[in-house]
């Protein structure tokens, strides 16, 4: 060590004339010298030999090209990955890929789709995907980029097929083949990744990071961000993912504008019954649809809108304001003079809460109670009937469809308490199940139910019912409740027979025989289930007449197809002025005043009825119970002949008919077939109308 120092020492003295000569001396004699001592000097920022005269310079020349191309690469990457990211000093997000988009819409604009016009796609190279008309544009926009995309913060990243991510080359002979691979686009650093599942675990990567808050939180949000929807003459603002409940305070489906009408609609019968009533929206969010009943129905109602959320709550308070409403908060009405803008006659007030939906439930009683919670109701059914009025409603909208349709049956028997499984019949089965639910909750609080209406479609179960206040309703509701012996083999079905004592053969309840003819068990008994029935006919065709006068076009397909079902019947002609009046009294214990109606038989709503009104109401309901709908549906498909067409529905429907039976369409299910006819003689009205495949006459 010491000799490298004074060795290290003398050189330093040495002039640059005398020190270059005998360090070229030495880089001949020790290379490896060199080599170390070029590369310290590199790592300290020292050029070494610039006025070398040997072949050395070449290769410095080269070093020095290439030093300044890296640079310039960086400094272009770097202005790519800024272009692709938001700017962090701006309210606007900077330039991003074209993949990048907030709206299904804005991708459209890309594209420019026009009609009578072929386009290209914007997100695929013209190898990938040929120019083509506007619809099948869309449709491939839709179904190729934006439903397989990546949602962060409002934005999706769309799948992109064009040469931004090139492929490594495939070497077959000489030839060389490379092609553009389909990838995502980083909104966050700009990488360009191939798989979905590693997009998603890239972001996650910098969300754990805490990347994004600088990026995204960090930056306040402007407040002409968020965007104004429209529903029924009802604006709402939302926020920027209101579609994803976990990750919005405020969540807006527009999927469940039909579950919105329907209620309204029901909502619109009780106001035309008793006037004001008082109705509650338990889970206002953004508080679409107490706005929708305070607008539409004004006077009639006296509106309050509830959530537990205090972003939810303050949203809800800019849409009251955004539609011009006056807003009570803790029950003092706020100074309404910024709220009502130009509309100063509208003197429509919407009370806000936030409280827990139990707590206020509990607290307070209402004519009008309306749950929609994220999943399950069945937490909230006590507090619901603790306190709502005689004869008032209560609607109810269950979105756990994976329990209720027996995709997790597991979960159904801990909600509901409940064993099913997969039937064709299954939506049927799910309204049967929330609404046995229901009755037993009303039971516990002394109340009777009489369902109104139950809906099964493909994202909720929606169910409403009419509270009887009294034991006697309760029991009679109580007794409803029954277990259901399904067949598996046949998928025949029916309800156990009312009775205590332990049956020796059940399996001779069923009507099929498929028990003495194959071997084993052959049926499960599904339930506890409720057993009545599942619409009243005269509150449909009022909620029909609700829903041509606020012109709600959705609801109305929709009650005509329930209303048949009610009936059993295929019928479908409506008089809405003319059926209005006489179907006015056709309700459970409701009476309401009628051209052809006396005056003994008006009914005062209060806690006790007389002795008139409960005879009356025990007899017209033993006389609609004699013409209630039959349960359950068979589907025309599940039963059909193999080797055999079968009749359209419609004929088949006439042919029932025809043979003595009673018989309608269903809405749980577009081929379905309501019928009072067993199984074995619907399979023989099929098996007598159905033709040959080679469509010969039998």
């Amino acid at each position: 060590m010491a000799a490298e120092e004074a060795a290290e020492a003398s050189l330093a003295q040495l002039t640059p004339e005398q020190r270059q000569p005998g360090q070229e001396d030495g880089d001949e004699e020790n290379p490896e010298g060199s080599g170390g001592g070029s590369e310290t000097a590199a790592l300290n920022g020292v050029v070494v030999s610039e006025k070398v005269e040997s072949n050395n310079l070449d290769a410095e020349v080269t070093e020095s090209e290439l030093e300044t191309e890296e640079r310039e690469r960086e400094e272009e990457s770097t202005k790519e990955s800024d272009s692709n990211i938001l700017d962090v000093s701006s309210d606007y997000p900077r330039e991003k890929h074209i993949s990048i988009q907030r709206h299904f819409a804005d991708l459209e604009k890309l594209a420019n789709l026009k009609e009578d016009e072929k386009k290209p796609c914007p997100l695929c190279s013209e190898e990938k995907y040929k120019a083509c008309y506007s619809h099948k544009l869309h449709r491939h926009l839709l179904n190729f980029h934006w439903k397989v995309s990546v949602e962060f913060e409002g934005y999706r990243m769309c799948i992109c097929y064009l040469p931004c991510h090139p492929v490594k080359p495939n070497l077959i002979g000489d030839q060389t083949f490379s092609k553009m691979g389909a990838h995502y686009h980083c909104i966050i650093c700009s990488a360009t990744i191939t798989r979905r599942t590693d997009m998603i675990s890239h972001i996650n990567r910098h969300v754990n990071k805490g990347e994004t808050e600088s990026r995204f939180t960090t930056v306040p949000a402007p407040k002409y961000s968020h965007e104004v929807l429209k529903e029924s003459a009802t604006d709402v603002r939302v926020l920027p993912n209101y579609s994803t409940p976990q990750k919005t305070d405020s969540y807006f489906n527009p999927k469940m504008k039909l579950n919105r009408q329907l209620i309204f609609c029901a909502l619109a019968v009780l106001a035309k019954e008793r006037e004001p009533i008082e109705c509650l929206d338990a889970f206002g969010a953004t508080g679409i649809m107490g706005l929708q009943w305070a607008k539409h129905l004004r006077s009639s109602v006296r509106v309050t809108i509830n959530d537990c959320n205090e972003k939810s709550v303050a949203m809800i308070r800019e849409n009251c304001h955004l539609n011009k409403m006056k807003v009570k908060l803790n029950a003092k009405e706020e100074d309404g003079d910024e709220a009502m803008g130009d509309g100063e006659e509208n003197t429509d007030t919407i009370e806000v809460t936030k409280m827990d939906a139990n707590v206020i439930m509990h607290l307070r009683s209402f004519d009008f109670i309306h749950l929609d919670p994220f999943g399950t109701t069945v937490n909230y059914l006590d507090s619901a009937f603790r306190n709502v009025r005689n004869l008032g409603i209560v609607s109810l909208t269950s979105t756990d469809i994976s329990s209720l349709y027996a995709k997790a049956q597991h979960v159904a028997l801990r909600h509901y308490g409940c064993n099913i499984v997969r039937t064709e019949y299954y939506k049927e089965l799910a309204a049967r199940i929330v609404i046995a639910a229901v009755t037993r909750a009303a039971a516990r609080c002394n109340k009777g139910i009489e369902v109104l209406l139950a809906v099964a479609l493909e994202h909720f179960v929606l169910v409403v019912v009419r509270v009887l206040r009294g034991p006697s309703p309760a029991d009679d509701s109580a007794r409803k409740i029954r277990y259901l012996i399904h067949c598996q083999w046949c998928e025949e079905r029916i309800f156990q027979k009312e009775s205590n004592m332990v049956e020796e053969n059940p399996y001779q309840q069923l009507p099929c025989d498929c028990h003495g003819s194959m071997p084993g068990k052959t049926a499960v008994v599904l339930g506890p289930l409720w057993s009545g029935a599942l619409f009243n006919a005269g509150f449909l065709r009022r909620m029909y007449f609700e829903a041509v006068q606020y012109g709600l076009d959705e609801a109305q397909s929709l009650l005509k197809t329930i209303v048949c079902e009610a009936e059993c019947t295929t019928l479908k002609h409506y008089s809405t002025h003319a059926s209005w009046e006489e179907t006015k009294q056709e309700e459970c214990g409701v009476y309401i005043k009628t051209p052809n109606t006396s005056p003994e038989s008006y009914l005062v709503h209060g806690k006790r009825k007389s002795d008139e009104v409960i005879r009356n109401t025990n007899k017209r309901q033993k006389a609609e119970n004699s013409s209630e709908h039959p349960a359950f549906y068979y589907n025309i498909h599940r039963h059909s002949i193999k080797g055999m067409n079968m009749p359209k529905l419609n004929k088949f429907l006439n042919y029932l008919s025809e043979a003595g039976y009673r018989v309608s369409r269903t809405h749980f299910d577009p081929m379905g077939v309501r019928t009072n006819a067993p199984l074995a003689q619907f399979k023989t009205v099929l098996m007598k109308y159905s033709t040959p495949t080679g469509g010969q006459a039998e």
